[in-house]
């Protein structure tokens, strides 16, 4: 019963902070400060009472438009909080209350912030990735059980080369996409990305999900280019859910490495 309870907390506190996350996707593309003004309605801009923003609830009672102006909500504000809290629950199954809970949480959090983002902009800010590098290297450094090791150099090394090996990957398709097609093939937010997931999965995870992403990008990408809407999809989602399988099968990905 208590284990019960605990998940459920779990759920609803991830549906909070995925409350939280569609004001940032909101507002960051845009420039916006993501904590004044309080919560409003996008289109009349009337603030949101707290009873009108309770994650799930307050969407599905107000059939998914303002309460005041009756504009539509748009749908992402309920598959972020349902998206957030899944994960939630999923990394607090894995890992329980340990470090790697909180430490895969946040790095979670980043990716569905970035590709929401991505997804609706078509960009990936370095707003995000950029401090994520870096907040990668020094939890590598200071708990290196984050990457499998004991020694705080050897986790150091292992995120570093994460990071080199994000770059030169999608640097070098980047590069051969544009002498074959003679355009951008892979966008340099794309390659920021794999590099912040580099940071935190090190070197070999990350070497697996970036053979994993084009799976679930060829899912995408195929039938869209079958019908020939467009021949370039946002790529940023597809790593995100590549780190996300590599965080949660890592040490079945990692016993079975040959590296």
């Amino acid at each position: 019963m208590l284990s019960l309870i605990i998940y459920v907390f779990v759920f609803m506190f991830g549906s909070i902070v995925g409350s939280f996350l569609n004001v940032c996707i909101h507002r960051l593309p845009r420039c916006e400060s993501i904590v004044f003004p309080a919560s409003h309605c996008p289109q009349c801009k009337r603030p949101l009472p707290w009873y009108l923003n309770i994650p799930f609830v307050s969407y599905i009672m107000l059939g998914g438009r303002c309460a005041f102006c009756k504009s539509r909500i748009s749908l992402r504000y309920l598959e972020v909080e349902g998206l957030t809290a899944f994960i939630f629950t999923v990394l607090y199954w894995r890992f329980g209350p340990s470090p790697e809970f909180f430490i895969y949480t946040a790095l979670s959090c980043v990716l569905i912030l970035i590709s929401f983002i991505d997804i609706e902009h078509w960009i990936i800010p370095d707003e995000l990735s950029v401090p994520g590098i870096v907040a990668g290297l020094l939890i590598s450094f200071f708990y290196p059980k984050i990457q499998g090791e004991v020694s705080r150099l050897a986790a150091l090394g292992s995120s570093f080369f994460g990071i080199v090996f994000g770059f030169i990957s999608l640097y070098l398709i980047g590069l051969l996409g544009k002498l074959l097609y003679k355009k951008e093939a892979m966008g340099g937010g794309d390659l920021m990305l794999l590099m912040l997931i580099g940071s935190f999965l090190g070197l070999k995870l990350t070497i697996v999900a970036f053979f994993v992403a084009p799976v679930f990008g060829s899912l995408v990408g195929i039938p869209k280019l079958l019908k020939k809407k467009q021949d370039i999809i946002q790529y940023g989602p597809f790593l995100a859910i590549a780190a996300f399988i590599c965080i949660i099968f890592r040490d079945d990905i990692l016993s079975f490495f040959p590296l």
